[in-house]
């Protein structure tokens, strides 16, 4: 009876150990990360960069990172055949006139957008204002430029945003009162060019998951449409094709120094709230691994080859500026000092460092209109 009793009790411990051994098998993800996403990161060793590259002449080397990128954007829609601008509306301002428009952005794609033309002769400078994501899709272009004849809900909409992430000023009409012809479009999900059905924040997933379904990238589909946005407005007659920037805040500042990246038909770029490494964004706790949002600031395979400053550094040696917040919890300080001291070191080994502007202000993701101030007097300096 004792020998069956001490079997039992050694049954009841193996049975009891084989099972803490599995209940403490550990999960294969953690907040949407893969338990061994740091081991991923190691891997990432970025051999286009410039440095690690074995093309040591710069020319060079700019046109083969540029064709990596296009090369990982994959499928990119065909530039059109004529613009075929047409004005609709057209209301007079305080020293410029603003336009609705529509224009073939694309052999594929005819879209409204907005175009402010500064009063008196021409040519003159321009830029390309690109709009945040901010999770707000009613309004794209609405928010950089203030609307006019729409509905009132639509012009309550931008005036609330642009309260709320600029300060209370309208970044494209403060630069056309200053002189500046200015377009803006709304990306492909915002605005006018949101989902027939309506648009909510679920809905960029399978956007951008149709997207590579279908061998390309909604990322890569709105980095082309501001590359032939910018190319169209340095066709306008009035338009100074050698002094075109771009300039954007959020998500807008992405696609600015992607846009810088992507064609020298942008003679200068600033950039508000938006530059870091992957090594820093790629953690358990950041924003940016929650998947929908991210889709929109996601070239597949990219990341093989180039961080972001290395795929930014593609503009040098052009007038380049970044800001970013010490409080913008999006966007860690310990990632944008990394960031900004790999493009200060590729701007200097071009003997233009006083042509890359990095500051850190001590703000929230925010634009302000002191920082506004600052980069119109960074354009003011480049283009003017």
């Amino acid at each position: 009876m004792r020998y069956t009793t001490i079997l039992f009790c050694l049954f009841l411990l193996m049975h009891s150990t084989a099972s803490a051994q599995t209940d403490t098998i550990p999960y294969g993800t953690v907040k949407n990360m893969p338990t061994f996403y740091e081991q991923l990161k190691r891997q990432l060793t970025y051999p286009m960069a410039w440095g690690n590259s074995p093309t040591k002449d710069f020319d060079r080397w700019r046109a083969e990172a540029r064709n990596i990128l296009t090369e990982c954007m994959q499928n990119l829609t065909p530039a059109p055949q004529s613009y075929d601008m047409e004005t609709v509306d057209t209301e007079s301002r305080n020293g410029y006139k603003a336009h609705k428009i529509r224009f073939n952005v694309s052999a594929w794609c005819r879209i409204p957008a907005y175009l402010l033309v500064p009063d008196g002769k021409g040519p003159f400078p321009a830029i390309v204002v690109l709009h945040d994501h901010g999770a707000h899709f009613s309004i794209g272009k609405e928010k950089m430029i203030r609307p006019f004849h729409v509905a009132p809900e639509t012009l309550a909409d931008a005036d609330d945003w642009a309260e709320r992430c600029y300060d209370g000023r309208y970044v494209g009409d403060y630069f056309a009162a200053h002189g500046y012809a200015v377009l803006s479009i709304d990306a492909l999900f915002w605005g006018e060019r949101g989902r027939k059905e309506g648009v909510d924040y679920d809905g960029q997933q399978a956007l951008a998951s149709n997207f590579l379904q279908m061998g390309s990238s909604w990322g890569a589909f709105i980095h082309m449409d501001d590359v032939r946005s910018a190319e169209f407005l340095a066709s306008l007659p009035f338009v100074d094709k050698e002094r075109v920037g771009c300039l954007g805040f959020s998500m807008g500042a992405y696609r600015s120094w992607m846009l810088s990246a992507l064609t020298d038909c942008v003679k200068a770029s600033a950039s508000i709230c938006w530059m870091n490494t992957t090594d820093s964004l790629m953690t358990p706790n950041n924003n940016q691994n929650k998947g929908g949002s991210a889709y929109a600031m996601l070239i597949p395979g990219l990341r093989r080859y180039l961080d972001y400053p290395h795929t930014a550094s593609i503009a040098c040696p052009k007038p380049t500026l970044f800001f970013n917040g010490t409080q913008d919890k999006l966007f860690p300080i310990a990632g944008v000092k990394d960031a900004y001291a790999t493009m200060q070191s590729v701007w200097k080994s071009r003997h233009a460092a006083n042509r890359l502007v990095t500051k850190i202000w001590d703000e929230k993701h925010f634009f302000s209109q002191e920082m506004q101030n600052e980069t119109l007097d960074f354009f003011n300096k480049w283009l003017k």
